[in-house]
């Protein structure tokens, strides 16, 4: 297939061109900068120079494409409302792209909100609907848009997705505990996340391209449940600094953005997936990949 990405040079899309290509697929890549595309190119993909922003810099990708994963996000946490202006835009312009096609749009979405008190199920629907909703209620849009003759997939992603490299929350995490000098949990340490290693979640995503149906929802999850205590006790250890608690009032200062995640609970159970689709994670465990070095700075 020639399979049109965006966030091709991002973290999680980096690693899915990776897979898309040593599995035989051709990649287009959406890229803002001559750096990216520059990167991309080098893997053996074609870049397409465009931006969120401008659906018309990347509709015809997107239409003569075979297939489309939407992994871009701005990530734009002063405003997020235009953020989410920003993904309803570009899901509605992938939509109108592939309409009547049968051609498969893979759409990201995190499993943050999905259900309270236990862990998020494949079954369960996300509670964001409508454009003043969590991520403009893209998730939805996509697989409302089945019976419009496209294979819609959401791919929900772990709170960590981890591994050398990531630029993402427990990455965050490391940076506030070099700066304040200890690696800290928020409360009593029992809030959990799930995680995936990177090269794990983008192998999902190829198989879910391939064979996932029409509608389905998948969960990027290797490890259900990681104490955050846990995460912060092995970033203590691999950075050499003592563990400590943190206040959930001091929280925002202390990690910054990150904060208000860490006292979350995201978990979420993946069984539905690998049962359809066969996977099964073979990646380092995140404890695993933290006392290895991955989020220590060489």
């Amino acid at each position: 297939m020639r399979v049109f990405v965006t966030g091709s040079t991002g973290w999680i899309g980096s690693a899915t061109v990776d897979e898309l290509l040593a599995n035989g697929h051709e990649v287009l890549g959406l890229v803002r900068s001559e750096r990216s595309e520059a990167k991309l190119t080098a893997k053996g993909a074609t870049a397409l120079r465009g931006d969120l922003d401008r659906p018309e810099t990347f509709h015809a990708g997107a239409s003569e494409a075979d297939a489309v994963v939407h992994l871009a996000n701005k990530h734009d946490w002063a405003d997020p409302d235009g953020n989410d202006r920003v993904q309803l835009g570009a899901v509605e312009a992938m939509l109108d792209a592939l309409a009547g096609t049968a051609k498969p749009l893979v759409i990201a979405n995190g499993l943050s909100g999905i259900v309270e008190g236990r862990a998020a199920l494949e079954t369960d629907a996300s509670p964001a609907v409508g454009p003043r909703s969590d991520r403009a209620g893209t998730e939805n849009l996509a697989l409302d848009a089945v019976p419009r003759g496209i294979r819609s997939i959401a791919v929900r992603f772990a709170p960590s997705v981890h591994g050398r490299g990531d630029w993402g929350f427990v990455n965050w995490l490391a940076a506030a505990a070099r700066r304040s000098g200890v690696s800290g949990y928020i409360g009593d340490g029992s809030a959990a996340w799930s995680a995936v290693h990177v090269t794990d979640a983008a192998r999902l995503i190829r198989l879910g391209l391939e064979g996932a149906p029409a509608g389905a929802r998948l969960h990027a999850v290797a490890e259900q449940a990681i104490a955050t205590k846990g995460i912060a006790e092995a970033l203590g250890e691999a950075l050499g600094l003592p563990v400590t608690a943190i206040d959930p009032d001091d929280a925002a200062e202390h990690f910054g953005v990150v904060g208000h995640f860490f006292g979350q609970t995201m978990t979420g159970s993946s069984a539905l997936t690998r049962e359809r689709l066969g996977w099964e994670p073979v990646g380092p465990g995140l404890i695993e990949d933290i006392l290895a070095g991955a989020y220590t700075i060489d």
